[in-house]
């Protein structure tokens, strides 16, 4: 998403919330009903790469189906964000770009709550170059991991290709705050060591600028992030073995060409919360039945109905 729009969504997200605390709307006044119902607030922290999909679907939820909830969304990554969810009195949910960790879950049940996992949509891991960069737009899967792997000798783009600018490689990336740096490691590298020189970020914004302005640089994240910027990136199509495969919205899919690339994103829902709070049971039923309408617009394949009718046949169980 491009920063202008994640500012878009931002201010749209803080009217709503200073609407719903300041009280005096028209809304407001014929819905004091629903507030005792469903409370005040649903507190979500996690994954940026999940972020967009989240605020936009905060932003529908208290403009149109609840102005009396603010939904309060914010974007630590994933594991910084579970650990605001597993703590006393932590957040109502996780976003999160890969699955919860062993440790995790056995941290939620010492607290002692089951976490519930919710997959709201498809990402497909984007390898992004400099507009200008004309050579690297095709790569196969071992040449980029051979970018990234400490024990590679890559620092040039003709160690990769001798046919490639005699130029260093400026390799970029989220850092260990996020699950796109733990996808990238465990699943892309094998967990085998990335090298040291990557210059890793907190936040995806930085990544976009950086790439953007260095012909040179080269970063992974999720689709979403280039989709929002293509004006300032291009992306690296990928050879799986079949032939280069640009990432899209056709392609990002857990059977498709993509697939290798291809990752479920997550919340992850504090089920006694939701049992304790309604606001929050009725917004994790919203997430479900609404997610695939927003995924695209925010860089996100959506995932399929089957899928869809089950979590929202769990969440309704527990009301």
């Amino acid at each position: 998403m491009s920063f202008k729009k994640v500012s878009f969504f931002l201010v749209v997200v803080t009217m709503a919330v200073l609407i719903a605390a300041c009280g005096g709307t028209s809304a407001e006044e014929g819905s004091d009903e629903s507030s005792e119902e469903f409370g005040d607030n649903v507190v979500i922290d996690g994954s940026g790469t999940v972020y967009p999909l989240m605020s936009r679907l905060a932003e529908e939820y208290m403009v149109n189906e609840q102005p009396d909830v603010s939904v309060e969304v914010s974007r630590a990554g994933t594991s910084a964000g579970f650990d605001r969810f597993l703590e006393e009195d932590g957040t109502d949910f996780n976003d999160a770009s890969r699955p919860i960790a062993e440790d995790e879950q056995a941290a939620a049940e010492e607290l002692g709550f089951e976490p519930m996992e919710l997959k709201v949509a498809l990402d497909g891991l984007t390898m992004v170059i400099h507009p200008d960069n004309d050579w690297a737009t095709e790569m196969t899967e071992q040449e980029v991991i051979d970018i990234f792997l400490a024990d590679s000798d890559v620092t040039t783009w003709d160690d990769v290709n001798s046919e490639w600018p005699d130029e260093e490689i400026s390799k970029m990336g989220p850092n260990e705050n996020h699950g796109t740096y733990e996808f990238f490691y465990e699943e892309i590298l094998n967990e085998q060591d990335l090298d040291q020189n990557t210059n890793l970020q907190q936040e995806y914004s930085t990544l976009v600028n950086l790439v953007g302005e260095d012909v040179n640089g080269i970063a992974f994240f999720g689709f979403g992030y280039y989709v929002n910027n293509q004006d300032d990136l291009q992306a690296v199509s990928i050879d799986f073995g079949d032939g280069p495969v640009e990432p899209s919205l056709d392609t990002i899919d857990e059977e498709g060409d993509y697939a290798d690339f291809t990752r479920p994103v997550f919340t992850y829902l504090n089920v006694e919360n939701a049992k304790e709070k309604p606001q929050v049971l009725d917004y994790a039923l919203y997430i479900v039945n609404n997610a695939n309408d927003f995924a695209g617009e925010t860089g996100f394949a959506p995932i399929p109905e089957d899928e869809i009718q089950e979590l929202a046949e769990e969440l309704e169980a527990l009301q």
